[in-house]
């Protein structure tokens, strides 16, 4: 009995080291995931602003309110975005389109007093064109995608502007909405707006399509290498027009959301989302040269966003600061994922 008993405690203390490895190995997997960046740094800011600013509202039921309308305005389009990015181009027209559709909405209820779903059904329409247009663009001319959708952005913001300003005389105009439009756009339970559902559900089919499905096998394909991708057989061209299309939608939804929750359409609008929509992506792990990331990555990344621009204020600083932060997250971020990635890849 008492050999056996040694055995048997030999044993378990030889078991120890090959668990201690296990976990070992589990916490560098989750560190390696694209997500890992954009997880820990939503934790960190919030554990952060929980502490020093909690006693001055952030904790509070409409303080949470407010981080998270942001960061569901925010994160609408940059799920889009980030997966473009993903695929290995880039979208700079989506600030544009925010403001071209909430403009589109809100002439066609503020200044003919048309059905809501008229503007609404046109500012999605010409959303999917503007996305159709920049992908045939970089597809056919083989132009950086940066190039072109910088020109379409000023196309589309200048076209809009000179439109509502011929028919209204005005860049901003009001728009009231009623019925199923409000209820799907411009609702609130308490302080919490709807978009914060609509960015969950996106994030969810975006997750869902680049993890489970061939689409989302080939967005990966694509922006790892293109060359590559064409000669196994994936629709390079197709794939990323399909991505330019979604980030421009995405974008008209936010124009929706922000047009009739406000009852103001503005040209303005969306200018933020030119580069935060970027910043929010990068932040939650994807990688400026494509093939590498993830829409979770990108919805905490969004998150991290949303927290900072609202606890700045909660602590009572100069709002201007909430940008500092941005940018000091954004180059942290672009460090940190360029070295999980060398790990990744089995590099020192």
């Amino acid at each position: 009995m008492s050999s056996a008993g040694t055995s048997n405690g030999r044993g378990g203390g030889a078991a120890a080291p090959p668990a201690a490895g296990a976990v070992r190995r589990m916490v560098m997997q989750a560190l390696l995931r694209p997500e890992a960046g954009g997880v820990a740094s939503a934790v960190l800011v919030f554990a952060f602003f929980a502490v020093f600013a909690g006693e001055n509202g952030f904790l509070s039921p409409l303080g949470t309110a407010n981080w998270l309308d942001s960061a569901a305005d925010l994160g609408i389009v940059a799920v889009a975005v980030g997966m473009l990015m993903i695929g290995g181009e880039f979208d700079l027209s989506v600030g544009s389109v925010v403001g071209a559709a909430s403009m589109i909405v809100a002439i066609c209820m503020g200044y003919f007093a048309l059905d809501p779903w008229v503007g609404i059904v046109l500012a999605f329409a010409f959303a999917g064109l503007v996305g159709l247009v920049n992908g045939l663009l970089v597809i056919r001319t083989r132009l950086p995608s940066f190039i072109v959708t910088l020109a379409t952005m000023l196309m589309v913001m200048g076209g809009m502007l000179g439109v509502a300003i011929a028919l209204t005389g005005s860049s901003s105009l009001s728009a009231t909405p009623s019925g199923l439009a409000k209820l799907l756009f411009a609702a609130k339970f308490r302080e919490f707006h709807v978009s914060i559902l609509q960015w969950i559900v996106l994030s969810t089919l975006a997750t869902y399509a680049m993890h489970r499905t061939v689409f989302g096998n080939w967005v990966y394909a694509t922006g790892g290498n293109a060359q590559t991708a064409r000669l196994a057989g994936v629709p390079v061209a197709r794939v990323k027009v399909i991505l330019f299309i979604c980030a421009s939608l995405a974008a008209a939804l936010s124009g929706v959301n922000e047009t009739l929750s406000f009852q103001n359409g503005n040209i303005t609008l969306g200018a933020q989302y030119v580069f935060t929509g970027i910043a929010a992506a990068v932040i939650g792990g994807v990688l400026l040269t494509g093939g590498y990331g993830s829409p979770v990555g990108t919805m905490f990344g969004s998150v991290t966003y949303g927290i900072v621009s609202l606890g700045v204020f909660y602590l009572g600083w100069n709002s201007d600061l909430a940008n500092f932060f941005i940018g000091l997250l954004l180059l942290l971020a672009v460090l940190a994922n360029h070295r999980l990635r060398e790990l990744a890849m089995g590099r020192r």
